[in-house]
């Protein structure tokens, strides 16, 4: 493990001369597979390794890309977060307003169609029935809840 680490170490010294040279590939005695430019027996095998500069300004030109899309990306979810918990804070999706729309219309044509209607009285199980002028004031009111409620439909 000793002359492999040596080795290693000898190719990062001399890493400026091993890009212009070849490799090659070979067991040493203890069967250990050795890289080196400079073989000791013929049947080494040559390595195809190459190597390039890094442009530095398409490197940082990548990473910014790539910085700008995580940015969106990380908007664009916190935005579907405010959207969920916008609409789990009570704010009533289509189903819920077309429900209360039909709700609306239900109790609208209830009180159109009742020729008397009631609250509850003071004591249990009793009623007391409403005026003319209660009972008009109350399918108003109904009738304006009704339009309330359907307004966007």
């Amino acid at each position: 493990m000793k002359p492999i680490l040596m080795l290693m170490a000898a190719l990062l010294v001399v890493g400026g001369s091993a890009q212009a040279s070849e490799v090659y590939k070979e067991k040493d005695a203890k069967g250990n597979t050795v890289y080196t430019d400079r073989p000791e027996a013929l049947p080494a095998e040559r390595l195809n390794v190459k190597t390039q500069q890094t442009d530095t300004v398409e490197a940082k030109k990548r990473y910014d890309d790539e910085m700008k899309g995580y940015a969106q990306s990380s908007q664009s979810s916190a935005d579907a977060a405010a959207a969920a918990a916008k609409a789990k804070a009570g704010q009533p999706t289509e189903e819920d307003l077309a429900k209360r729309c039909q709700d609306a219309k239900a109790r609208y044509q209830s009180y159109m169609n009742a020729q008397r209607l009631y609250e509850p009285g003071p004591t249990e199980g009793s009623r007391r029935y409403l005026s003319d002028a209660e009972l008009d004031a109350a399918r108003e009111f109904a009738r304006k809840s009704m339009d309330a409620a359907c307004a966007g439909q």
